[in-house]
């Protein structure tokens, strides 16, 4: 392949263009000069050029019906606007490639192109790479494939870590917990509730990493699983501000057990002044239960 990219990008365009002489355009032969041109200028390191030619080479396969072949060359333009620091137009080609994925009933390409955008972007955008994880868990989701997109949700938790913004991580491992009882994968879901609870505590807020404790302990087998056992330990010496047992706790083989970014949180437990945990938790036993208030 020997032809020159900048000439090979002039004839499909000509091709591609409609005059007295040419009534109807001929996106057969003008996209294979689209996808040829788009390698001679990767080859070249022509990125600017290299990713125009893809885009072209995209829609010239779309104009076939070849919505594969359209979102394969829409991946190859986005990794291209990647080396160029384009980061707007990462995202925008990664769902587009995704999208025509989509087209052809093809949920895990489709999922897959959203979460390499994301990846792309994590330190660049974190709040689109977020966005993006997201909407690759939703589409396994829908097609009932939740056990593929275990990754996706860490990843995403991950971030949110980072960002600290421990409300939502802690919301997506819940999210994860859900897709792991759909796929019966019970010692990934327990650990994913252990996960949210050391979250919630590494955020210093007690309440909801007992309200966490006890919406999960709803499910039976949770309460008796090592991971149940270890979030009652841990809530346990939280509401007697038993410094010296959180920190033994934190170092437990469950503990050590969970993926790095909780057990970096854990660590560090406890993040707070644990003898207001256990004053707000003695004033709240001296009062009445309301037997009617279920939350």
């Amino acid at each position: 392949m020997g032809s020159d990219p900048e000439k090979l990008i002039v004839k499909a365009d000509k091709l591609t263009k409609l005059s007295l002489t040419r009534w109807s355009a001929d996106w057969r032969n003008a996209t294979v000069l689209y996808e040829q041109a788009g390698v001679g200028f990767r080859l070249a390191k022509n990125y600017e050029k290299a990713k125009v030619a893809f885009e072209k080479a995209s829609k010239g396969q779309e104009m076939l019906s070849s919505q594969w072949d359209a979102a394969k060359h829409m991946e190859s333009a986005a990794a291209l606007a990647k080396e160029l620091n384009n980061w707007g137009e990462v995202a925008d080609f990664y769902r587009r490639a995704s999208e025509l994925y989509t087209e052809c009933g093809r949920s895990q390409p489709a999922s897959d192109a959203l979460a390499k955008g994301a990846r792309a972007l994590e330190d660049a955008a974190p709040d689109e790479a977020i966005q993006l994880y997201t909407d690759a868990c939703s589409i396994l989701e829908e097609d009932g494939k939740e056990q593929m997109a275990f990754d996706l949700y860490r990843a995403a938790t991950s971030i949110y870590i980072k960002l600290e913004k421990y409300s939502d991580a802690a919301t997506f491992l819940l999210r994860l917990g859900l897709a792991a009882d759909k796929c019966k994968a019970t010692h990934s879901q327990f650990k994913a509730y252990l996960s949210a609870i050391v979250v919630y505590l590494y955020a210093h807020d007690f309440k909801e990493a007992e309200k966490c404790y006890n919406d999960c302990s709803q499910i039976d087998a949770f309460q008796s699983s090592d991971q149940g056992r270890c979030s009652s330990k841990l809530l346990s010496a939280y509401a007697e501000g038993d410094v010296e047992e959180i920190k033994r706790v934190s170092q437990s083989s469950t503990i050590s057990n969970l993926d790095h970014m909780i057990i970096r949180l854990a660590r560090k437990l406890p993040t707070g002044d644990v003898s207001a945990v256990k004053a707000n938790a003695g004033n709240e036993q001296e009062e009445p239960l309301d037997e009617d208030d279920l939350t």
